[in-house]
């Protein structure tokens, strides 16, 4: 039996907007999806199912908002067949049912998506930061699902920062933290590879990387005022 969390704005129980639940044996707990920020508010569910059924673009968010914040459970979307034409990769969903599925499948997609999400093994090596994730084994960097095609130094850069997010850095010590002691270059070198990283983030993002003025920079999960 799963502990399942359904999140819905939709009035009524979890049956109403997926009916085969209803026949299943599993403990359903629903919360409306607009009172969550990013945390479940110290639940920890088996499984969470997200209502798309009505608003696909909240939902998007919302499920985006939840892996980035590292959400431990697998999320299932609740579609529409319209919504079936709409979901793409970078929406961060493990998987998605038809609200008109029946038991038999609704029972197997839970499981399976539970066991995906059991496989992953204990040292992840992935970085997560506000939107951005960061697979260190992969050389890989992620915002809200879409691939950043970053050079080795830019990856570092990023990497670095994202690992200590909030922690003001001078240049001098980005340099010799992310280039080493024994690099030559001046500091301006840092400075070019931060307006890079910023361009490749893109405008809804390149205020994760804030400049601290007359210190250095920082990275910071939230959009704040250049000071």
């Amino acid at each position: 039996m799963f502990q399942i969390l359904m999140l819905t704005d939709a009035d009524g129980p979890s049956a109403s907007v997926l009916p085969a639940l209803d026949l299943l044996n599993h403990k359903v707990s629903v919360a409306p999806s607009r009172t969550v920020s990013g945390s479940l508010d110290g639940r920890s569910p088996d499984v969470v199912l997200l209502d798309g059924r009505t608003d696909l673009i909240t939902a998007r968010n919302l499920a985006q908002l939840l892996t980035a914040k590292g959400l431990a459970a697998p999320l299932l979307m609740v579609l529409t067949e319209g919504g079936m034409a709409a979901v793409a990769a970078n929406w961060m969903v493990d998987d998605v049912v038809l609200d008109t599925a029946g038991p038999a499948e609704v029972e197997a997609r839970l499981r399976l998506a539970s066991s995906r999400t059991a496989e992953v093994p204990e040292d992840d090596t992935r970085i997560r930061a506000g939107s951005v994730v960061i697979d260190d084994a992969a050389y890989s960097a992620h915002v809200n699902g879409q691939p950043l095609n970053l050079t080795y130094k830019e990856f570092e850069l990023l990497k670095y920062l994202a690992q200590h997010s909030g922690r003001v850095f001078t240049r001098a010590q980005l340099l010799s933290e992310v280039w080493g002691y024994d690099y030559y270059g001046g500091t301006r070198t840092v400075d070019v590879h931060v307006r890079r990283l910023r361009a490749k983030l893109g405008a809804d993002h390149e205020h994760l990387i804030t400049t601290v003025r007359n210190v250095g920079y920082s990275f910071a999960t939230t959009r704040a005022r250049e000071s």
